[in-house]
């Protein structure tokens, strides 16, 4: 599991890697700041319990004989309460995250017992704390054993930005990642973001299926050349369908050098000589405007990709092409409301603005 958190300010460099779990501050209550803010191997447990008094529900009702009775079921709730916190600090732990509250009590409680706690953790953060730690989620506070509890090297809260984050480094057993993403504006840091989770997926795909081709339009620009050559051996229309299909395939070489600011027409040149010579590992080189071995400068793509692209654009072409009928809007095609004006007339009113326009200079 890889988290991206994006953080306004500063630049890209100064974005940060964490080779385990990170997550900003959640909601706090007073005696937060009486908490540890470097733990280093901590206990830590997940919980997914509340741990807040709350009031009554509506229209809850208790019945009782004797009133000096109500201070007893007072302290008996109070005691639930406490026994919980107690357990908790009983296993041994030090830092405590639930994805429920964890109210100004319990707050204050593990504060005085040096301990560190976090409530209303979103899920996929707690989750990507117990891939990081080890830990497991609880839903109850008994029976609280060694295994459902997470560790690593080090707990701190740092500054990032304008963010308090919560950082779960050193984890041997690791499982998850989290990227914070900075830049200077959230627009840049949306396109960085979009740019990283892509570039996550096509690795992630490459892990998954070993075949890889090369990348920059090399192997887009070397099936255009294939089927161009395949073209000459067949008579009729069939030739100018295949060679249609050879130049939409180099689009993406093409597309590719217009946005890297190139001639599009000098590279794709390039590129159609250089395959001729049976070099079909030729692509697009932003870095030096020109061209070069993608292969070899270790540009790759999984070639499961690059045939998912090609079969669906080309089902998407079949299927326009099998249209025989067009959908048309008739009430769009109808004449707009009002008086209806015949040429003859709207020349003559023509003639007459034009003749105003004569006075009006005179």
């Amino acid at each position: 599991m890889i988290g991206i958190k994006k953080e306004s300010g500063g630049g890209l460099g100064d974005s940060q890697f964490i080779a385990g779990a990170a997550f900003t501050r959640t909601f706090f209550y007073a005696g937060f700041e009486q908490q540890p803010q470097h733990i280093t191997n901590p206990q830590v447990l997940c919980l997914n319990i509340e741990l807040e008094l709350k009031a009554e529900k509506d229209n809850a009702e208790i019945r009782i004989s004797d009133p000096t009775k109500y201070q007893s079921l007072v302290n008996a709730e109070w005691k639930l309460f406490f026994d919980k916190l107690e357990a908790i600090h009983a296993s041994g732990v030090n830092v405590v995250l639930s994805k429920l509250a964890i109210g100004d009590l319990a707050t204050q409680f593990f504060a005085d017992k040096n301990m560190f706690c976090a409530g209303r953790v979103p899920d996929d953060d707690i989750r990507r704390v117990c891939r990081a730690t080890g830990a497991a989620i609880q839903n109850t506070t008994s029976n609280i054993i060694p295994d459902v509890i997470g560790t690593c090297d080090l707990f701190e809260e740092v500054q990032v930005g304008g963010q308090r984050y919560n950082l779960f480094t050193g984890c041997t057993m690791t499982q998850t990642a989290t990227i914070i993403l900075r830049g200077g504006g959230e627009q840049f840091i949306d396109e960085a973001e979009r740019s990283l989770r892509d570039s996550i997926m096509i690795v992630r795909r490459a892990r998954k299926h070993r075949s890889v081709v090369a990348g920059g339009g090399a192997m887009k620009m070397e099936v255009s050349k294939y089927l161009r050559d395949y073209s000459l051996s067949i008579e009729g229309k069939k030739q100018l369908l295949i060679n249609r299909f050879a130049k939409a395939l180099e689009v993406i070489p093409r597309q590719i050098a217009d946005n890297a600011g190139f001639d599009s027409t000098d590279i794709l040149n390039q590129l159609r000589q250089k395959h001729a010579q049976g070099e079909k590992w030729f692509g697009v080189d932003i870095v030096n405007e020109g061209i070069c071995d993608t292969y070899e400068s270790a540009i790759w793509e999984p070639s499961l990709v690059k045939l998912n692209s090609i079969v669906a654009a080309t089902e998407a072409t079949c299927l326009i092409l099998s249209v025989d009928r067009t959908v048309q809007n008739n009430q769009a095609e109808q004449a707009q409301a009002g008086p209806q004006i015949n040429n003859q007339t709207r020349q003559a009113l023509s003639r007459g603005r034009g003749v105003q326009a004569m006075r009006g200079r005179g």
